[in-house]
């Protein structure tokens, strides 16, 4: 895989518009839908990746939430490469997992969410 893979669930409305956002920041990665990615193959746990967006690198790690948020982040130009290694740094990182925690549980609340976009508990 030359370049890294954001994977989306395309049943969340907030999760598909979130994907059609990212590109616009200039990051060099794919994007696919989790539903249409062979998740075995790519080493994807399917039940956290419904949960938490994941991000494959090229090597083939994985990474899920506010990390995979980061790592796309880091492959764009300079001032998200920036933010990228800030949402990871040691202060930071409790609040930004507990923010994505917080936008994965209230996705359907938040621009556009649908009913389809609750997280089933």
């Amino acid at each position: 895989m030359d370049r890294g893979l954001m994977l989306n669930d395309a049943d969340c409305g907030f999760c598909m518009r979130t994907a059609r956002l990212v590109p616009r920041l200039g990051v060099d990665i794919d994007s696919s839908t989790v539903q249409a990615a062979d998740l075995d193959a790519l080493g994807v746990d399917p039940v956290r990746a419904v949960v938490e967006m994941p991000y494959v690198h090229p090597d083939g790690r994985v990474d899920y939430g506010h990390r995979a948020f980061a790592s796309i982040l880091r492959t764009g130009p300079l001032p998200w490469r920036l933010v990228g290694r800030l949402i990871e740094s040691r202060p930071v990182d409790p609040v930004a997992r507990r923010t994505y925690a917080w936008v994965a549980a209230n996705r359907h609340r938040l621009p556009g969410g649908t009913p389809s976009c609750e997280l089933q508990h």
